[in-house]
């Protein structure tokens, strides 16, 4: 067991893995500063799918990055674990265990192999950490502050201002800006990201449209609306409602996403990864939230002061809304307590 602040010896190769959605890969980032920090002399790499890592490239904290992925599909596992052999890493964080990546790092002979303690495959982590996330004690990024205690015993994270560490690409900022035209100062750019990818209960198609047609009445604010691929028919009825051209379904790179991110005045979004992104960039964030602890704001709320968060005033189970049926817990969050939160949020 380390002691104190650690040794810079016994941690001179250290691997985060992340391998799932965006927004769980931003909400992991705050960890590598501090890795830094405690560690300046360290090789420090981040394993992800190349989708997320469009956000990731060109973080000050990182030496390198491994791809878990090839055109959307996982790596082949023997050349994974070769490629792990042969970056002799001494410490693994495994964020989000699977069987697979648990097996990868027991395989690849890393001596710290840091995970949960409450998996059937937990016996291949020999630094368990137990905490059920699924409790909503803490935010999802202090969940992943907290497995720090393995190489920084005592650690509590209390009172760190987490640092993302997005770096916009000029040129990229200045390929958005000339999508979305002139905006004069006086006229604010408010986003709308209306899907979800299936990761949370949804605000209806419907209240986004009603709030859509609000904000183009306002004389001094222009509408964009983004989406994934798939999500077109619903961005582009959103931005009809809105009387917007500025659509952008399925066709912004993930740095291009953040660019225009960071220019808004206000995004409003359900809890997705683009809501993430644009708390993590510096935007002030309206977020729409189910109430199921699992997630609630309590644990996948937009880590930032500059937000709003609006939750359904409904019992917790959200029975209603189970079988595929249409979350009347979320249709509850009329489109006049939206609204007036956006203006809020636009007006500071």
């Amino acid at each position: 067991m380390l002691t104190g602040k650690g040794r810079e010896s016994e941690h001179r190769r250290i691997l985060v893995i992340r391998t799932d959605r965006l927004g769980d890969v931003i909400l992991t980032l705050p960890m590598l500063p501090l890795i830094r920090e405690w560690f300046p002399g360290a090789h420090l790499a981040m394993m992800l799918n190349r989708y997320t890592g469009g956000i990731v490239r060109g973080n000050p904290s990182l030496n390198a990055i491994i791809w878990d992925d090839f055109d959307g599909r996982p790596a082949q596992t023997d050349e994974l674990l070769r490629t792990l052999r042969a970056q002799h890493f001494d410490t693994a964080f495994v964020v989000h265990p699977t069987p697979r990546l648990a097996w990868l790092v027991a395989r690849a002979g890393i001596r710290e192999r840091i995970g949960s303690g409450y998996r059937l495959y937990s016996f291949l982590f020999n630094r368990r950490m137990y905490e059920h996330r699924k409790d909503a004690r803490f935010h999802e990024l202090e969940y992943n502050l907290h497995m720090l205690r393995a190489i920084r015993p005592g650690f509590t994270g209390e009172g760190i201002v987490p640092r993302f560490d997005i770096r916009i690409d000029p040129a990229v900022r200045s390929v958005v800006r000339k999508r979305l035209g002139t905006i004069s100062a006086d006229r604010k750019l408010i986003v709308l990201h209306p899907g979800s990818g299936g990761s949370t209960r949804s605000w209806p198609v419907e209240h986004f449209a009603r709030l859509a047609s609000l904000i183009a009445a306002q004389v001094r604010c222009r509408l964009a609306v983004t989406g994934g691929k798939g999500e077109e028919e619903l961005v582009r009825k959103i931005g009809d409602a809105g009387k917007t051209d500025l659509t952008f379904a399925g066709s912004l790179s993930l740095p291009e996403l953040a660019a225009l991110l960071a220019d808004a005045r206000v995004v409003v979004g359900n809890s997705t990864g683009p809501l993430h992104l644009a708390a993590a960039v510096g935007t002030r964030v309206v977020g729409l939230y189910p109430q199921i602890p699992v997630m609630s704001p309590a644990r996948w709320g937009p880590y930032t002061e500059r937000k709003r968060v609006l939750v359904p005033a409904m019992p917790v189970d959200c029975s209603n809304c189970e079988g595929g049926k249409p979350c009347t817990c979320m249709a509850s969050i009329t489109v006049d307590q939206v609204w007036q939160a956006v203006r809020e949020q636009a007006d500071e």
